[in-house]
């Protein structure tokens, strides 16, 4: 990880971190546990296969085979002809039933190298006596060391906005595909290659730009 545990944020109003917590309505089923390919269950199933990011600024690159907690995942952050190559590792699950909430989802934390240092996590919550199905994203972050001062500038300038961006679109993303597949669309699968790695979203993949744009490894420290 590139950030020490005991430095993480105590409350909202720590200056030294970003801490965000938002909720998107995701679909509605009846009161009580959840209904066998509901919506609760199918937003599990889009976060389980990071299928929520929006393609033209975040792919994930892992292997579905492995198990969830201590998977290392390898993000790939658009940004115009950039393309930053971040890792993070899942860390945490949880998958409870907790003051009347039913609770499924996982959190990773930053690895060496990523623009940021922090802690994500993302969860599907139904509430049992209304049937409200939640996508919940609760985040710390800051900035990490970016040695190169133009992606340090860039970053400055547009970092935050682009995560918020992100926060809001995941929580659009999940309620779409719960929608569509009530509507009888099939969900998007990971589709590994013959070396058992895949890209997700599942229409993620190559771009016409890709050629053409600039790789970045490991930007920050």
């Amino acid at each position: 990880m590139n950030f020490d545990d005991a430095e993480t944020p105590t409350d909202t109003r720590d200056p030294r971190w970003h801490v965000d917590h938002g909720r998107a309505l995701v679909g509605t089923e009846p009161p009580g546990d959840p209904v066998p390919d509901g919506p609760w269950e199918r937003a599990c199933a889009v976060l389980r296969d990071y299928q929520f990011t929006a393609p033209n600024r975040l792919r994930g690159v892992f292997r579905p085979s492995d198990p969830l907690l201590g998977r290392d995942m390898l993000l790939e952050g658009r940004f115009g002809p950039m393309r930053f190559h971040l890792g993070v590792r899942v860390t945490g699950l949880v998958d409870e039933t907790v003051d009347g909430r039913r609770v499924w989802g996982w959190t990773y934390e930053t690895l060496h190298g990523h623009l940021e240092e922090g802690r994500l996590t993302y969860e599907v919550v139904k509430d049992l006596a209304t049937g409200d199905v939640e996508f919940v994203i609760r985040a710390f972050s800051r900035p990490a060391h970016i040695p190169n001062p133009l992606f340090r500038l860039g970053f400055g300038l547009f970092g935050r906005a682009v995560q918020l961006e992100f926060y809001h679109r995941a929580g659009q993303r999940v309620r779409e595909l719960v929608a569509d597949a009530a509507a009888g669309r099939p969900l998007p699968q990971p589709l590994p290659g013959a070396d058992g790695v895949t890209v997700a979203p599942q229409n993620g993949g190559r771009h016409w730009t890709d050629p053409f744009a600039v790789l970045v490894r490991h930007p920050g420290v």
